[in-house]
Formats: structure tokens, C-alpha cells, sequence
């Protein structure tokens, strides 16, 4: 079973899987295509990505026009952002916060237009992806991670970031 609520986002879910939980640790179904397009999430995944950070580390805001993800921190905890980037949209720049971790499980579906970011908040993180088309270098759109436009609260003044997040690349 999963639990599904809407977010404060047009079109972006959390979604809260059932997890099993034991003497010998716990277990956790992290998508099933039929429950999942049942409840909501009516997409083909074609694509799974993992991606790992140490502490401070925050990556993003990026995305691209044509492709929507299921998002979830299968390691570690983090502050995950999610910022409507649909130009011409009504609500652009309109942001939501969520806490990923390997306690709640939660996960987040953002369909395209949408841009994400997070910040890695224990010493190691591990964050993962489904997405519904095959990543396209140069097709991705990026906003600096602190884009005045977002005023996004990060819990952080200094973290770490790569060339393309202080700069921003607009696609």
C-alpha cells in the first residue's frame, strides 16, 4: 500500500509507501506500476539514476520540459526542494520543502516542468530517480540554487556546489 497526497504544487505528489518493519530490520516495495498508476502517478518509467553527496552538498535546481520523476533518499536524510519552472505558468517560481530520509521513506512525483534541488543533511546520502524519458545532455534547464526569484529558505548559508548551481544554465 502507499498513501498519496496532494502537495501545494500543481501535479506534484507525496507519496508515503507502507513500510514492514521486523526484529531483522525492514522492508519497503519503493514503486509497483499498477498501485502507483492507480494512484495517480499514470507514468512509463524508462529510466532509474542514483546519485550519492556528502554533508552540505547541494545539488540542483534542475529539470527539463518533457520529463516527470519519482524521487526518493534511500540513504541519509535531505532537504528536497521542488520549484514550479513552467514559464508562462501562473505559479512559476512557486517552491515546496520536504524532508527525504531513510526513516520516513517518503517520495516525491514532480511531472515535467518542474525543477528539484536538494541539500544533503547527514554525512552521506544516497538519492534516487525514476524518470519517464532517457536523460539528454543539454536539454536539462538549471537555476542557480539561491535564484532570487525562488527565495527559496535553505537551511544552510555556505553549501557546497558545483560551477553549473552557482551559475545556472537556462535550456
Amino acid at each position: 500500500m502507499i498513501t498519496v497526497e496532494k502537495t501545494q504544487l500543481e501535479g506534484v505528489l507525496q507519496i508515503v509507501p507502507d513500510v514492514f518493519k521486523d526484529h531483522r530490520g525492514q522492508f519497503v516495495e519503493t514503486y509497483n506500476e499498477e498501485l502507483y498508476k492507480k494512484n495517480g502517478v499514470d507514468v512509463d518509467f524508462v529510466q532509474d539514476d542514483i546519485s550519492r553527496s556528502k554533508k552540505d552538498v547541494l545539488r540542483g535546481i534542475h529539470g527539463d520540459r518533457e520529463t516527470s520523476k519519482l524521487v526518493s533518499c534511500v540513504y541519509g536524510k535531505l532537504y528536497f526542494v521542488v520549484v514550479d519552472c513552467r514559464e508562462g505558468s501562473k505559479n512559476f517560481g512557486k517552491w515546496q520543502s520536504f524532508t527525504l530520509s531513510d526513516g520516513n521513506r517518503m517520495q516525491i512525483f514532480a511531472p515535467a516542468g518542474y525543477g528539484m534541488a536538494y541539500l544533503a543533511q547527514s554525512d552521506q546520502v544516497i538519492f534516487t530517480y525514476k524518470q519517464n524519458t532517457y536523460f539528454a545532455h543539454g536539454h536539462q534547464f538549471s537555476y542557480r540554487w539561491d535564484d532570487p526569484r525562488f527565495r527559496i529558505e535553505w537551511p544552510i548559508a555556505n553549501p557546497i556546489v558545483s560551477e553549473r548551481d552557482k551559475k545556472g544554465a537556462y535550456a
